[in-house]
């Protein structure tokens, strides 16, 4: 069965303004008056603009828009030469930077010696058997959210799942990362916390973003959102240092770090800095991943029979534990396939130190290079009927079959996101103990529109009904 996946505006292609062939080491690609008239065709809808920008010139684009020029790649091997094969050739540049006002020089947005150095500190407290400690938390928050469905289960009322996805992945993150629940109802630094990265989906998106002191509303209220976030995580940080007990959640991992260079530990700011950076990643991108993956499982009863009866053979009604995640391999296929037709991170873009060549034509130095998961998740050259959602693509002897950079929805080499596997038990924890409890059902079967915000989330929220399962 084919899933319908829908641009997060139209289903109208971009008419190209004008367009210019291959030339020597230039490729094809549209050409824009200004870069005001291409910034407003791609905001319109950039899932829909890169897909048709692939369908229309292959591989490499070049998107000419006087006196600048861009680029967009979409093939697995030009993918793996700019982040891997190449990559201290590339930074991340000024769309990141519109970040920085909230994460500041954490994992994400950091670079050069500064992220290495970072990356060393931070990688142990990411390691598999360090993370296998958190399962228990990951699952007592997933039960309260179980609990709290269980009167619209009995009523037939309609709940989000994306805005509930959102509130459990935020507990999570917050239990793990420094001990204290972030759920927004229960809690004004997670209210805080939304609302600061609601305005930072904004900015990211703008085109031209004012400086954060510049005296607007949207800026004031993103002052005062940092701010009272700061006051928090730098008084958690001081009790901690205060105590001398750094804790055994993953800021007090961070605190216990050292260089094996050096011996230094992080200091406040460093800290504050991952702190923001993991509060964000680690809740949004679980969530938007978890939230598509119930509403691909509504279009798909099949997938969801199989995948019940699989937690119910391995678990037999019981909680999971890490212990069980390897007889819960259908849960991951399923999360991983879900994540391949609406990847979380749906774009990522470097910027060009110097000049280089990919795919024989030349990336000028300066210029930015695109990439967009979602359209190289559907390269008809790696993925035989993409649209259809199929589990199965992620057996592991397809997967070795598979170029590396053809599926990257936690992007790839050296900037490979650190907490992948913190995400991929989180979600297949989630996914199993819920399917135990409920099934659960779109309110329409009208397409679910896509909304290209730092995320792919689902337009305007996913409406669905929950029905308990019967023993």
């Amino acid at each position: 069965m084919r899933v319908a996946v829908e641009p997060s505006g139209s289903q109208t292609i971009p008419s190209w303004p004008s367009v210019t062939e291959a030339r020597g080491d230039v490729p094809p690609g549209p050409r824009y008056p200004t870069p005001f008239a291409f910034t407003s065709a791609f905001r319109a809808d950039p899932i829909a603009f890169y897909g048709a920008a692939f369908r229309s010139f292959g591989d490499v684009v070049c998107f000419r828009s006087p006196p600048f020029r861009s680029f967009f790649l979409a093939h697995p091997e030009h993918i793996k030469h700019v982040l891997q094969d190449n990559n201290h050739n590339y930074v991340k540049g000024v769309v990141i930077a519109k970040l920085k006002v909230l994460i500041g020089e954490g994992l994400f947005s950091s670079e050069g010696d500064f992220w290495r150095r970072q990356r060393r500190l931070a990688q142990p407290a990411f390691h598999r058997q360090r993370l296998a400690g958190f399962a228990a938390t990951m699952t007592d928050a997933a039960g309260g959210l179980l609990r709290r469905w269980e009167e619209p289960a009995r009523s037939g009322a309609v709940v989000d799942v994306a805005a509930d996805m959102s509130r459990l992945t935020l507990d999570v993150v917050g239990r793990t990362l420094f001990s204290r629940p972030l759920d927004d109802g229960a809690d004004e630094f997670g209210a805080v916390l939304v609302d600061a990265l609601e305005l930072l989906n904004l900015r990211a998106m703008s085109f031209l973003s004012s400086p954060i002191w510049w005296p607007t509303g949207r800026n004031r209220r993103l002052r005062r959102a940092i701010a009272a976030l700061d006051r928090v995580v730098f008084d958690i940080i001081e009790t901690r240092r205060r105590a001398g007990e750094p804790g055994d959640d993953l800021l007090g991992m961070l605190l216990d770090a050292r260089d094996e260079e050096t011996g230094a530990g992080m200091t406040d700011r460093q800290l504050r800095d991952e702190v923001m950076t993991f509060l964000l990643a680690g809740h949004e991108t679980t969530a938007v991943a978890l939230t598509w993956t119930w509403h691909l499982l509504s279009r798909h009863p099949e997938v969801e029979v199989r995948l019940a009866a699989e937690t119910a053979a391995a678990l037999g009604g019981r909680v999971p534990t890490i212990e069980d995640l390897p007889r819960l391999q259908y849960a991951r296929m399923v999360v991983e396939e879900a994540m391949r037709l609406y990847p979380p991170v749906w774009g990522y873009i470097r910027q060009a130190l110097a000049p280089d060549t990919v795919g024989g034509y030349t990336i000028p130095k300066g210029a930015v290079v695109s990439i967009c998961p979602y359209v190289t998740h559907r390269h008809p050259e790696f993925w035989d009927d993409p649209e259809r959602f199929d589990p199965e693509r992620f057996a592991p002897e397809r997967v070795r079959a598979r170029p590396r950079f053809a599926y990257l929805p936690f992007s790839g080499g050296p900037r490979l996101c650190i907490g992948n596997e913190f995400a991929l038990m989180e979600a297949q924890l989630v996914l199993s103990m819920m399917i135990q409890r409920y099934r659960l059902r779109a309110v329409s079967d009208a397409p679910v529109g896509l909304e290209s915000r730092i995320t792919l989330r689902p337009r305007g929220g996913l409406p669905m009904t929950i029905a308990a399962v019967r023993a």
